[in-house]
């Protein structure tokens, strides 16, 4: 029998425990499976224990999973290619990956083409990493005035980033720390096309510590699914 339904019980009750130790007055954290490799039944099993959230990393996976699975929030969570931005417009909630005004762009252009005003998330590389996409934190708030200031479709939701790897979560609470002090200081900006609500932070590996410094929504695959088979299509 499939621990989807545990895993999740399991996962709740840490996200209550590091709320209650954080101490940064954030009343409910938000938690998205990541279904990367998934299939729809498990994905509809999650739902079923009470999943209302998932993340996809990668366009075609959304596309090729959306009608088999039950009503729920989709959110991209992986990097996003302009070119692809019209396969999900439609799709998505939640776009976490924005890390250029050329994207924004792009998504700004196909939500108008719906009718509607997408929501996404600026992401951050706080840590600087040459392997990982995303914005220096001295960079984004340049980027995000030119999005407010050319993109009527879009709506600046708050901030992603993920933190370096590390077996011991502590070795990365102070990454965590800046990408909260710095969605602090833009939650203060008040514009139409600004409304932050969401710091998006933390993985199976590290999603306590996130939440112990801020974060409001976690990414969360493993730690709901297991280990994932990666030669499974």
């Amino acid at each position: 029998m499939s621990q989807i339904k545990d895993n999740i019980s399991s996962i709740k009750k840490v996200i209550e425990a590091a709320i209650k130790r954080g101490g940064k007055c954030q009343e409910e954290v938000l938690l998205i499976a990541v279904t990367k490799t998934r299939t729809p039944e498990e994905i509809n099993e999650a739902i079923a224990a009470g999943i209302t959230d998932i993340g996809e990393n990668k366009v075609q996976e959304i596309t090729d999973k959306f009608d088999m699975v039950k009503p729920v929030r989709w959110h991209m969570i992986g990097h996003l290619q302009t070119n692809k931005v019209k396969y999900i417009i439609d799709k998505v909630s939640l776009i976490h990956s924005v890390d250029s005004l050329k994207l924004a762009r792009e998504i700004d252009r196909r939500a108008a083409q719906h009718n509607k005003v997408m929501d996404i998330l600026i992401q951050i590389n706080a840590a600087e990493e040459e392997s990982k996409f995303g914005l220096r934190k001295e960079e984004s708030e340049q980027m995000i005035r030119e999005i407010l200031a050319n993109c009527p479709n879009v709506r600046i939701r708050g901030l992603m980033s993920m933190a370096p790897f590390a077996d011991d979560p502590e070795a990365v609470r102070g990454f965590f720390t800046e990408v909260f002090d710095l969605y602090c200081e833009y939650k203060k900006i008040r514009h139409d096309g600004l409304d932050f609500r969401y710091l998006s932070m933390g993985m199976s590996n590290d999603y306590e510590v996130a939440i112990e410094e801020g974060a409001n929504a976690v990414r969360i695959g493993t730690s709901v699914f297991g280990a994932r088979n990666y030669n499974l299509k």
